[in-house]
């Protein structure tokens, strides 16, 4: 099994990146990339799975059609991943949906296999929570729009993680691949990776899964760049490394099996200890990259 997939190999027709349960020999997460011209469109049916339609770069309309009617969600976008908070577009299972752009874009399509049949919703960028997550090297900045407890899904957890050159994310190594109530929750994860460039030179980074003794026994260690897609059926997932120069971007998402929708995760007990260094040290001052805007009153 392939867990690292560099960018275009998993490619499928409009989609740069095509990632289905079927692809990825698991239950639950798919992530699509969409890249549209600008004044073009694409349709697609959400079949057995929830979609969270999230603009990478650009802004969009999305179109959600089922037996219940008829909603439209014209959204802002954003430049890109690194320039601000957007808000996004949430389509149930059992539908049929349209994103089209006027001036052209990229976006993501976060997914799940699901049962319940939620309904169409718009969420704006002000209702996304932006955390900093851990100090010193291991500071980096969470957007929480898919976050279990702050947007209702069926399956779907999604979030974004912005990690400033020279940090380390996905530290200390965690895992979430065995049931154990109130400890750790089942979750495959999918994560897409962009970077920031300088001068014209495109950044890179690094990403360490290695075996927990559950599943398949998942080892990866990777060279990852713009597009790059990791997929995590199980094991201690970090570092995620941003070499110095180049902030790094990734999208997770994440769904599985359980009864109840939540992110509970397992420190590698070798590292653990790390968390507790954090509050005799400050937080980055890059961070937060961007802040989302403040609430319409």
């Amino acid at each position: 099994m392939t867990y690292h997939h560099p960018a275009g190999k998993t490619a499928n027709g409009p989609y740069s990146v095509d990632i289905t349960p079927g692809t990825a020999g698991w239950g639950h997460a798919a992530l699509r990339v969409l890249d549209l011209p600008p004044g073009g469109s694409h349709t697609f049916d959400t079949g057995d799975s929830e979609w969270i339609v999230l603009p990478l770069g650009g802004g969009c309309a999305v179109t959600a059609e089922d037996d219940s009617g008829r909603a439209t969600f014209p959204l802002h976008g954003r430049p890109d991943v690194f320039s601000a908070v957007t808000d996004f577009a949430y389509v149930p299972r059992d539908a049929r949906a349209t994103v089209s752009s006027p001036g052209g874009g990229r976006f993501a399509l976060t997914g799940a296999r699901c049962a319940r049949r939620l309904p169409a919703r718009y969420q704006p960028a002000s209702a996304v929570p932006v955390e900093l997550r851990g100090t010193g090297t291991c500071s980096r900045q969470v957007n929480n729009f898919g976050a279990a407890g702050v947007f209702a899904c069926d399956k779907l957890i999604a979030v974004e993680v912005l990690t400033p050159g020279g940090n380390w994310s996905s530290f200390p190594p965690h895992k979430h691949d065995e049931h154990r109530p109130g400890e750790e929750s089942v979750l495959e994860e999918i994560y897409y990776f962009a970077f920031a460039g300088h001068d014209g030179t495109p950044g890179l980074g690094y990403q360490r899964v290695s075996p927990s003794g559950q599943g398949r026994g998942t080892d990866v260690l990777a060279e990852v760049r713009d597009g790059d897609v990791v997929l995590i059926p199980d094991g201690w997932h970090g570092p995620s490394m941003a070499v110095p120069g180049h902030h790094m971007y990734y999208l997770n998402v994440m769904a599985g099996p359980e009864d109840e929708r939540a992110w509970l995760i397992r420190d590698h007990p070798d590292h653990a200890w790390i968390r507790g260094t954090w509050p005799e040290q400050s937080v980055d001052p890059r961070l937060p990259l961007y802040t989302a805007p403040e609430r319409s009153a």
